[in-house]
């Protein structure tokens, strides 16, 4: 008996730390269920057996199923396994299902042996993570590595963790390992393309994702991802596929929902979209996308209240997205509410780089309600179709109380970036790039440290010094808020070529990027390339419709210099409708019918234009 007894606790031993055995490779899901079918019947064999359903249970977890690992650990308790030893798995069931709270006191309920405190600590950082609280899950991970050091699934965590941290190189760093030591690993290849997305681009992420799926071709995760990219970068096709085989495998996942609703949303058919996103039933409510789409399509469906409640709800998360603050602004103008509509706006308006859509809408809800000369202000700021300079967010505190925190907590960025922003403004830019340059140096893994410094570095006139933060934090994230600053801080450093070239990287690297499209339009118009630069104005014509004054010109120009004034005619007219108070429209519009022998028309514009100029 004594025997049996040891060899079974031997073999519960093995089952155990099969899953913290971090260096084979990570089977396929249908591996996973074929060997789930033999241990079923294993255990329908033999309804006392341990080892075999804790097996089950750590098979159970590899396929997503927390339920069945859940019944598959207290079916091994049932059968006389110590609470010990299966303490870990028995949190981690609960964690899959959602129960976080379950998961932490059924880890501290009692002790654990010391072959699974690594694992007691893995799940602990997950639902630390989950949670939010970024402390305790660090120090639960730094213990799980500790005991657990090899194990590849669990340096895939500890990528998710730190990329949660903004630690975008410790990110990198411990998902390259986690594929060193596992290079087979689905999740660790899928997690590798997410990061390569952020840093390199949308092109360049989808070499990893086929890595990815050709180690597990059902890993769910990684289709739902790579479909995500490939609807980013216009291919649809390929995107309902991976979509399609994701639904086979987790048919209630949310997501799919929500990026077939985004599918529909752009083929204009929201209808469908508004149906997709209902049945998603409120499990992405709180995330910042799904409320911008539901506000989208609402107000396209005529829903402006609908709209204006989604709209709401996140600029009480993210007070400073200013298309919510758009939407909100749209919803309640439809709705009859001009005075929400203005409030709406005010946050937009009363920055001098406030774009001619939003001061159009508040010079038109300003008139409503009585307000001209506010209108005249609004009207005449939107005729300039030139945009001033962005400002540095407002600090509300005082500035001797906002400098002396951050003098306290040099590397608290909750109390750093007021004083810095405070600096700004007082015209103390050299202090402001001394504490950007203290915060950088602690956090050279993260993209928004070095941005900081750079938006400080170009505040006080040191554009070398921005370029070169900015650079830093473009090897980090090559997206749209590192590559613009970037070819900002070439060009006012006179490296207009370095600019250009960083434009037209983004345009690469990010093809759905609307304002590397606009950009590069401009580039094309400055060196007389109009084929390239009517390409590039018309796809984001495409995406955003005729409201863009800009956008409409540019392309007037550009079939006019090609000779086409049979199609520049009615872009420059839709122009001179959006903005009919623009004096170089009006210039251009005449120039273009006195080309076609209006002359009268041309004659009254120019009268219109001189008019305006007094």
């Amino acid at each position: 008996m004594r025997l049996r007894r040891s060899w079974t606790g031997t073999l519960l031993i093995a089952a155990l730390l099969a899953g913290c055995d971090g260096g084979g490779a990570a089977a396929p899901r249908r591996a996973f269920e074929e060997r789930r079918a033999e241990l079923q019947e294993a255990i329908r064999d033999n309804p006392q057996a341990i080892a075999e359903r804790v097996e089950l249970a750590r098979v159970a977890i590899r396929l997503g199923d927390g339920v069945g690992a859940e019944a598959a650990v207290k079916g091994a308790l049932a059968a006389g396994a110590k609470d010990a030893a299966l303490r870990p798995l028995l949190a981690r069931a609960y964690a899959m299902q959602g129960e976080g709270a379950r998961a932490l006191q059924t880890i501290d309920a009692g002790p654990i042996i010391p072959e699974m405190i690594g694992e007691a600590a893995w799940v602990a950082g997950d639902v630390h993570l989950e949670n939010g609280d970024l402390g305790a899950a660090r120090e639960a991970y730094d213990r799980a590595v500790h005991e657990l050091p090899r194990n590849a699934a669990l340096w895939v965590d500890v990528a998710r963790f730190r990329d949660a941290n903004a630690d975008t190189l410790g990110a990198r760093d411990a998902v390259d390992y986690a594929i060193e030591l596992d290079k087979a690993n689905s999740a660790a290849l899928a997690f590798k393309a997410n990061l390569v997305r952020t840093e390199d681009g949308l092109n360049a992420s989808l070499d990893w994702y086929d890595r990815a799926l050709a180690a597990d071709p059902d890993n769910a995760d990684a289709l739902i991802e790579q479909a995500a990219t490939l609807g980013d970068l216009g291919r649809y096709r390929d995107m309902l596929g991976a979509l399609r085989h994701a639904a086979t495998l987790v048919p209630r996942d949310p997501r799919l929902f929500y990026l077939q609703a985004v599918l529909a949303a752009r083929a204009d058919n929201y209808r469908l979209a508004r149906s997709l996103l209902q049945r998603t039933r409120g499990e992405l409510d709180d995330q910042p996308s799904f409320m911008l789409l539901s506000a989208i399509v609402e107000l396209e469906l005529g829903g402006e209240a609908v709209a204006a409640t989604w709209a709401d709800r996140l600029i009480a998360q993210q007070p400073q997205n200013f298309t919510a603050h758009r939407i909100l602004a749209a919803a309640n103008w439809a709705d009859g509410d001009a005075d929400g509509a203005i409030e709406a706006l005010t946050p937009i308006v009363d920055r001098p780089d406030a774009d001619s859509w939003s001061l159009l809408l508040a010079a038109r809800a300003a008139s409503e309600l009585g307000r001209g000369g506010e209108a005249a202000d609004y009207l005449a700021r939107a005729a300039m179709l030139t945009r001033g300079e962005a400002l540095p967010f407002a600090a509300n505190n005082d500035y001797g109380l906002l400098t002396m925190a951050a003098d306290a907590a040099p590397l608290d960025p909750a109390k750093v970036i007021p004083a810095i922003s405070a600096d700004i403004s007082s015209g103390n830019s050299s202090r402001a790039i001394e504490r950007a340059m203290r915060l950088r140096d602690a956090n050279r893994g993260v993209a928004d440290a070095h941005i900081l410094l750079g938006d400080a570095a170009l505040a006080g006139g040191r554009y070398e010094l921005a370029v070169q933060a900015y650079r830093a934090a473009r090897d980090l994230d090559a997206g749209e808020r590192t590559t613009l600053r970037l070819a900002n801080a070439l060009f006012r450093a006179g490296d207009v070529a370095g600019s250009g070239a960083a434009i037209l990287a983004l345009r690469d690297s990010q093809p759905s990027s609307i304002a590397a499209d606009r950009l590069a339009g401009h580039l094309a118009m400055d060196l007389e390339r109009w084929d390239q630069a009517i390409a590039y104005f018309e796809r984001v014509r495409s995406r955003i419709g005729d409201r863009d004054v800009v956008i409409l010109r540019e392309l007037a120009r550009a079939w006019a210099a090609k000779g086409d004034d049979g199609r520049a005619l009615p872009l420059i007219d839709r122009a001179y409708r959006l903005q009919p108070l623009n004096a170089g429209i009006m210039e251009f519009y005449a120039s273009l019918l006195d080309r076609r022998g209006d002359r009268r028309a041309a004659a009254d514009l120019r009268d219109k234009s001189a008019q305006i100029g007094r």
